[in-house]
């Protein structure tokens, strides 16, 4: 279940910056009471008072345009300049201005102690003795300190290097490391890619694969569900860091992961490159077409179509007893009366991710009730169409984990709002109980509301003469879109 937390994200903290330096500035003048002073300062003034009327634009127009231009170069300053991109050898570099996660980087002789959860940076010089050791939990969800309060935390330490009784190298890496930590949240497959997957592409594309994973909090399930996509980000094994007694010896380590929002990658963001979420999704498709291949070829099928082909509707129903379609049966007979192929799709914890991966992908259109399998739309080809059905109370949850981050991805995206009596809620309590007229007041009342009453108690049954326009205007917008695409092909051949 996706952990409902309403993140403000304010980039950057250019206004504390400009402030400071103004008090400092404040500083110097009343220190300065000269003659000379006074008069230029006499002078600026008069100069200020009378510019609207001498050059006919006003003090504020000037002001604003100075705040603009400062805020625009304190963004590409953040752009061209982050914290810890560049540090010295034997040095240990901590940014912690970010609000969903910290990053640290050491560089130089970097050893592992998985016995003590720590890092030790070695150097040869005596300057560092001073160096305070530095504390950091390498898990995307800094502002949650439920589930931080879980995460192992690492210790980074400086020490002065004593040929004689520095651990021995085991293992020597010549590649950098990225620690991170599959806690948490770990278990859900929308923090599996918003918290870890997704912060893992980001983080680690500058290193082009040459970088090794050291994984704190390790699951051989969690490598065996996702190995393919590591495949792809790195040519070197995992590495468990709990799990291995050995010391790994490594150049350059960062512990940590960067993240950006939700299910998504900010190409201003991004350090030598300017990937999206549309090159996460390539790298998805480069990790999953050999499995892919395979299972066709298991099949017995072949990958020809036909010139006319149906649009191919899925549907992610659910399973359990919550946010489930009620009269799903009968939606899969009304999308078959509009045109399309439907296939109805369960995924569980143990269902292959290059299968859901296969069928998400052959898709025109995806419908799915609010939650965590939503994340699969990441699966989808852009311009594909996904229905989120989205129940009382869930409206802000679906528009920002969702609704948002699948426009980035360049799908037509629809969101379904039900009305009170395609909820089960409504029978349950009736038109006029807050529960169902007002969703915001008990949803302000807190996370344990949300889940109790809107994500663990209502069901959905949809009203199909309301639905079926939905599904007409996907069913047009398919086929013009298949029309589009089979043209070409044919004017080549």
């Amino acid at each position: 279940m996706v952990q409902y937390q309403r993140l403000i994200i304010h980039h950057g903290r250019k206004d504390e910056r400009f402030r400071v330096s103004a008090e400092e500035g404040g500083g110097l003048k009343r220190a300065k009471q000269k003659f000379l002073s006074l008069l230029f300062l006499s002078i600026l003034s008069c100069c200020f008072i009378l510019s609207p009327y001498l050059f006919g634009f006003s003090t504020l127009s000037l002001l604003d345009s100075f705040s603009r231009e400062s805020e625009s170069l304190s963004s590409y300053e953040s752009f061209t300049s982050p914290l810890c991109s560049d540090i010295s050898n034997g040095t240990i570099c901590c940014d912690r201005t970010g609000l969903r996660s910290d990053i640290c980087v050491m560089k130089g002789d970097v050893r592992t102690s998985s016995a003590s959860s720590s890092l030790f940076l070695f150097t040869s010089s005596t300057k560092n003795n001073t160096t305070k050791p530095e504390k950091i939990k390498p898990y995307t969800r800094k502002w949650e300190t439920s589930v931080m309060d879980t995460v192992q935390e690492l210790n980074l330490i400086t020490k002065d290097s004593n040929k004689s009784s520095d651990p021995v190298c085991d293992v020597y890496h010549d590649v950098p490391a990225v620690f991170f930590s599959t806690g948490g949240y770990t278990g859900n497959v929308y923090h599996e890619f918003n918290d870890g997957i997704i912060p893992l592409f980001i983080t680690s594309q500058r290193f082009n694969k040459k970088v090794v994973f050291v994984i704190v909090e390790y699951h051989d399930w969690w490598e065996m569900k996702y190995g393919d996509i590591v495949n792809q980000l790195s040519d070197y094994p995992l590495v468990d860091f709990n799990g291995d007694s050995r010391t790994h010896c490594f150049k350059e380590a960062t512990v940590g992961l960067r993240i950006h929002d939700e299910l998504t990658v900010n190409s201003t963001l991004m350090v030598n490159g300017n990937q999206t979420i549309v090159d996460f999704r390539n790298v998805l498709d480069r990790a999953y077409s050999p499995r892919i291949q395979s299972l066709i070829q298991e099949a017995n099928e072949t990958t020809t179509t036909v010139d006319i082909k149906k649009p191919k509707l899925v549907i992610m129903s659910r399973n359990g007893s919550s946010r489930a379609i009620l009269n799903e049966n009968l939606l899969v007979k009304l999308a078959e009366q509009t045109g399309f192929n439907v296939e109805v799709l369960r995924p569980d914890k143990r269902t292959e991710m290059a299968k859901i991966y296969r069928s998400m992908n052959t898709s025109d259109v995806m419908i799915g009730v609010h939650g965590a399998a939503m994340t699969h739309f990441l699966f989808l080809k852009p311009k594909t169409v996904f229905i989120q059905i989205v129940p009382l109370g869930t409206d802000w949850a679906a528009e920002t984990y969702y609704g948002e981050p699948a426009k980035k991805l360049g799908l037509k995206y629809v969101g379904y709002k039900i009305t009170p009596e395609e909820s089960s809620l409504y029978d349950e309590y009736g038109r006029d109980d807050p529960v169902i007229r007002d969703p915001d007041s008990l949803n302000d009342k807190g996370w344990e509301y949300t889940k109790k009453i809107y994500l663990q108690g209502q069901n959905v049954k949809l009203d199909l003469r309301r639905f079926r326009e939905t599904l007409t205007r996907s069913y047009d917008f398919s086929i013009r879109r298949m029309f589009r695409e089979e043209v070409p092909r044919l004017l080549v051949t």
